[in-house]
């Protein structure tokens, strides 16, 4: 009795031990991936920065009625206007995508806002792009007058500002932290060559205090005004001041929402102009669960591999609460789908917090 109670206690704790194993090894797997993934991201776009473009193209970092009463010379229009250098082939290649978002549409209506406005409310449905283009939008068009002053766009979130910021340092054809960075609690990504900046609307707001006139900035965006975090009200509040007294004549200031609220935005900076932008639509279908859910964490795991094992070939986004039940998901999705890899194909699964 004693031999084979000690004989089963052997056989679980080897078990033990390789499950801990596995989970170790999955661990270093996750790891060298995300490094992996992080490194040739890097390596693709520095690369690419010296790679000429395969033919010249419209330049959109030169001022819309410029290049339409004169053609540049040479090679001027295929140059980066701060590196430089020629716009890589990758820039041409997001180009195009920039291109079919709603809100570049509305390119030349900004401008024309911008040039005869000092405030407006931009309203963007999801989708439309304005997180990403408005900002460059303006960033061209002070360029084109010579300011000097940095943008600002302000995020609700940092995770939003970081990630921001690195898609449109691609866009724009330029290393992050560079001539665009992002400003955050304990991390600034920035220098002196940074014309466009994304930060938390609580790193403005702590700069508003070390300088209440924001003299650094010549434009400021609130970006996801209809959160209403305290920050951002705030942040009005002093920027109204800014923007209708103090600096009347050389600050910008740009309100951007998702919804309809914006109207009381427009109606508490004494009615400047509001812009509407159509969002992008993709189906959408809901489906609910039968009952309640007991366990919402053992449902959510249960339905990511269910969908893995019989739908179509795709991703899953799953959101949960937090970095344990995130990590304890991938743990439990692994453990459920790496015995089925040969007959429903290979899973990756990767924790985002």
């Amino acid at each position: 009795g004693n031999e084979m109670h000690a004989l089963n206690n052997g056989s679980r704790i080897e078990e033990e031990n390789i499950e801990n194993d596995e989970r170790k090894r999955r661990k270093r797997e996750r790891k060298e991936l995300k490094r992996k993934l992080r490194n040739d991201s890097t390596a693709e776009l520095n690369s690419d920065i010296l790679e000429p473009p395969t033919k010249p193209k419209y330049n959109p970092y030169l001022s819309h009625l410029e290049t339409q009463q004169q053609q540049p010379h040479g090679d001027q229009r295929t140059l980066n206007p701060f590196t430089q250098i020629p716009f890589s082939s990758t820039y041409y290649s997001i180009l195009s995508v920039r291109e079919s978002l709603p809100v570049y549409e509305k390119k030349s209506e900004i401008f024309e806002l911008l040039n005869s406005h000092n405030v407006f409310i931009l309203v963007g449905e999801t989708g439309s792009g304005k997180t990403t283009q408005v900002p460059q939008f303006v960033t061209e068009f002070m360029r084109n007058q010579q300011s000097k002053g940095v943008v600002a766009c302000t995020q609700p979130r940092r995770v939003a500002a970081t990630s921001v910021a690195k898609r449109v340092a691609q866009e724009m054809d330029v290393t992050l932290g560079s001539h665009v960075g992002y400003t955050i609690r304990f991390d600034d990504c920035t220098d002196s060559q940074t014309v466009l900046k994304y930060c938390t609307d609580g790193m403005l707001l702590r700069e508003a205090m070390i300088d209440p006139n924001l003299s650094r900035y010549s434009c400021i965006i609130i970006d996801e005004a209809h959160e209403r975090t305290l920050s951002t009200d705030v942040l009005m509040g002093t920027l109204k001041e800014l923007v209708c007294k103090t600096r009347s004549n050389d600050l910008k200031l740009i309100i951007m929402s998702a919804t309809l609220d914006a109207k009381k935005f427009q109606k508490y900076f004494e009615n400047p102009p509001l812009l509407s932008v159509s969002g992008r639509m993709f189906p959408v279908e809901i489906m609910y669960s039968e009952s309640p859910e007991v366990d919402y964490f053992e449902a959510a795991v249960r339905t990511a591999v269910y969908i893995h094992l019989n739908e179509k070939a795709g991703d899953i986004l799953l959101f949960l609460t937090g970095e344990e039940e995130i990590e304890d998901a991938v743990e439990r999705i692994y453990s459920e789908l790496t015995p089925t890899e040969e007959s429903s194909g290979p899973v990756c699964v990767l924790p985002l917090y």
